[in-house]
């Protein structure tokens, strides 16, 4: 209903959204077809109606194509909508709803969720005035060199969700805090959340969806924290969480890189419900067709957002810029981020305004920015998406690790070349071997214990009649589908595993583990589990003891990437000496010793690496430090430049069914190299022996590797296997 309220005062058009001013609240929202306004104030997240209506005057209200009204007498925590009235008609592109409660775009908080509609109209969550202060105690931004992150991939919830987690507060932000002694136990050094803004918890109806969005990827609000993830259900709680989170993670120099999706919204097509962009402007913020009755899909989700409208864009950037002052995150991984490359017709286009935006603003200078450069539409720019500070999941070193250790041939060559850090995709465009992300799989996939234990999806559970989810995995179940009792295939599974996860730590480029495959979590074959908020995707921590030797394995493979800068390189390997070194940066050689003939490598490599300069940049790098986030000043446990000496490394690999015999080319001394990695033996002799420290963490340092045995050429490496050396250079 409609209340008199006190007189409003005089309001300036920005900052957009709902700002605490002295004495009152400050709500600003864009739409450039609206006739009409209204602010909705609620008094508790229950209330079906509001305790009173705001009525913006269009001639003392609005600025151009921006609303905006100073409220006296309210303060943080004030839950209001945003209601705009306006034409509908849908084929011109125009929804406007004059019933419908809008979430405002710029909304910081949520609270509450969707209400019960007999009445037809749509109660979507109240939105919350946010208070921004906090106490940071000092933290700011790690600032550690791409070159030297190693990523955890996780879901907030998922990872404590389990009764098995113990923690005090399952499935939050809170009980992720209480994790963080082990992330740190395994070496990582930055933690990639999947989705954190909020995204609907029940339907449109109030009710419990069939098929719950346990991933997240259906955003609702870009600037709000989801409030699924609080331990307290006080309005903006949230807020206060997710920055104490941050903070602890950066106390143990963990740094927090959040995946955005701007690429649609849970309004979905044309038969979705009108929540918020769809009633202040279709037409703007999605990409439409058919005149603008229809939704151009490139999501693969119903809509698609207009990134490259101006409007947009601002509002992507100011998104943006909002987590990285407000919350401290420290980068972004874009979802389907080719649809950032698309104009408004939905054309690829070179070098798009958004992704420069975001590429050149000065206040995400020091954060990671990485792309998923593919889209659902057929869009693919793994290698071509942007230049600059872009990095990119990596999907050819996906498929390429995914296939040569499976034994399929003729990828030989493609395996070295992502050892190497996949210069076919990112040399031409002036980046680096830290701009590929590498990984084997992701939340979207496969677990790497399901990699090589099924041959087929088995994504029944979905309910989509396993027609779901990628049929091309290249994996492999080695004999029996699922779970096996047959001793050798457990064997095999766990050497392919730790094969998986040695490539990946010892490639050039930056290293993506998935939470949970060092303990070989597993989902059942489910190789699409976006809606499986169940035990099928959350993490069981009783695998970390029941797997307690994997999980050290990957702690060591941290451990020795972290000591070696040799595994690190800022620049791409040239096959060429150094000056004054008869050693090349990078040398490759078959079994038999000799220099590698390509087209007769079959399934065994012998790789040599000459031991890094330096664990500093390279000159070109000084010169062009704006694009690499690699020259920072260490900070809050970013890792300063190591005084060890750096290490000459040989990594032999059979990919054959059979053992092999490899011999020490002829270039470097066979009785200087020690086997720090030998991913057939039987634990502990898989990985060299380091002890925790107090920290939690593993150090290695020269003497651990002098005391690693010594190789004894030639060397048998078993079938399906992977040997690492390395010495001292000479």
């Amino acid at each position: 209903m409609n209340h008199t309220h006190p007189p409003l005062d005089f309001a300036y058009p920005l900052p957009y959204g709902a700002r605490v001013r002295d004495g009152g609240v400050h709500f600003t929202v864009f739409s450039r077809s609206a006739t009409g306004m209204r602010l909705l104030l609620y008094a508790d997240v229950h209330a079906q109606e509001p305790c009173e209506v705001i009525q913006l005057d269009p001639a003392t209200d609005r600025w151009g194509d921006v609303w905006s009204v100073f409220v006296p007498g309210l303060a943080a925590g004030q839950l209001y909508h945003v209601q705009a009235d306006g034409p509908f008609d849908p084929s011109v592109g125009q929804r406007f709803d004059s019933q419908a409660r809008l979430v405002d775009p710029y909304a910081e908080a949520l609270a509450g969720d969707f209400q019960a509609n007999a009445d037809g109209i749509i109660r979507p969550p109240r939105c919350v005035v946010v208070d921004d202060h906090f106490d940071w105690g000092g933290d700011r931004h790690l600032r550690r060199p791409l070159a030297d992150t190693v990523i955890y991939e996780l879901h907030v919830a998922g990872f404590t969700k389990s009764a098995t987690s113990e923690v005090s507060s399952p499935g939050t932000y809170l009980g992720l805090i209480e994790k963080i002694p082990y992330l740190q136990s395994l070496g990582i050094t930055a933690v990639e959340l999947m989705p954190v803004h909020e995204f609907p918890i029940l339907d449109w109806n109030g009710f419990p969806p069939e098929r719950f969005n346990y991933w997240g990827y259906d955003p609702l609000a870009f600037f709000s924290p989801h409030r699924g993830y609080a331990g307290s259900d006080e309005p903006g709680a949230q807020v206060r969480e997710f920055k104490q989170l941050v903070r602890e993670l950066h106390k143990a120099g963990i740094e927090v890189i959040l995946d955005v999706v701007f690429n649609h919204t849970c309004e979905g097509n044309e038969l979705g419900p009108t929540l918020s962009f769809k009633g202040l402007e279709n037409r703007i913020y999605y990409m439409l067709e058919n005149g603008g009755d229809s939704y151009r899909n490139y999501s693969g989700c119903g809509n698609t957002i207009n990134g490259n409208h101006p409007v947009v864009r601002e509002m992507i950037f100011h998104c943006l810029r909002h987590w990285v002052l407000n919350y401290h995150v420290d980068g972004f991984r874009f979802d389907l981020a080719s649809i950032l490359s698309r104009n408004r017709q939905g054309e690829l286009i070179p070098n798009p305004p958004m992704v420069e935006v975001i590429a050149e603003d000065p206040l995400l200078a020091d954060t990671k920015v990485i792309a998923e450069a593919w889209d659902a539409a057929g869009g693919y720019q793994v290698g071509t998406f942007a230049t600059m500070r872009w990095a990119e999941w990596n999907g050819r070193y996906r498929d390429d690790a995914r296939r040569y250790w499976r034994g399929d041939s003729g990828v030989t060559g493609a395996l070295a070349t992502r050892l190497a850090g996949s210069s076919d995709l990112y040399q031409t465009s002036g980046r680096s071997p830290y701009h590929s992300i590498n990984f084997i799989t992701s939340h979207d996939g496969f677990p790497l214990n399901d990699l090589v234990s099924y041959s087929h999806k088995h994504n029944e559970a979905n309910n989509e009649g396993n027609r779901d989810g990628e049929n091309n995995n290249y994996s492999s179940n080695y004999g029996i589908e699922g779970p096996a009792d047959d001793p050798e295939i457990q064997t095999l599974r766990l050497w392919q595993i730790k094969n998986f996860l040695a490539t990946m730590l010892l490639s050039q480029g930056v290293p993506m583990i998935t939470a949970g495959d060092e303990c070989r979590r597993t989902q059942g074959g489910n190789n699409n589990a976006w809606c499986q908020d169940n035990d099928t995707s959350w993490f069981d921590w009783r695998l970390v003891k029941e797997n307690a030797e994997l999980v050290r394995f990957l702690s060591m493979l941290t451990a020795l990437r972290k000591a070696e800068p040799t595994l690190r390189q800022r620049t791409f390997l040239t096959g060429e000496p150094r000056t004054g070194d008869e050693l090349a940066d990078v040398s490759w050689y078959g079994p038999n010793g000799e220099s590698a003939t390509w087209g007769s490598l079959r399934s065994c490599l012998t790789c040599v690496l000459a031991a890094a300069v330096s664990n500093g940049e390279s000159g070109a790098q000084a010169a062009d430090s704006r694009y690499s986030t690699a020259i920072r000043t260490p900070h809050q446990g970013a890792e300063e430049k190591t005084t060890k000496v750096p290490h000459d490394v040989m990594i032999l690999t059979n990919a054959g069914t059979k053992d092999q015999a490899f011999h020490v080319p002829s270039i470097v001394e066979s009785d200087r190299w020690r086997v720090v990695i030998n991913t057939a033996a039987e634990a502990p002799a898989d990985i060299l022996q380091v002890p925790k420290t107090s920290g939690q963490q593993r150090t290695v340092d020269n003497e651990a590797i002098d005391r690693a045995p010594v190789a004894k050429f030639p060397l048998t490496v078993p079938a399906r296997s992977l040997i690492c050396l390395m010495a001292r250079p000479e």
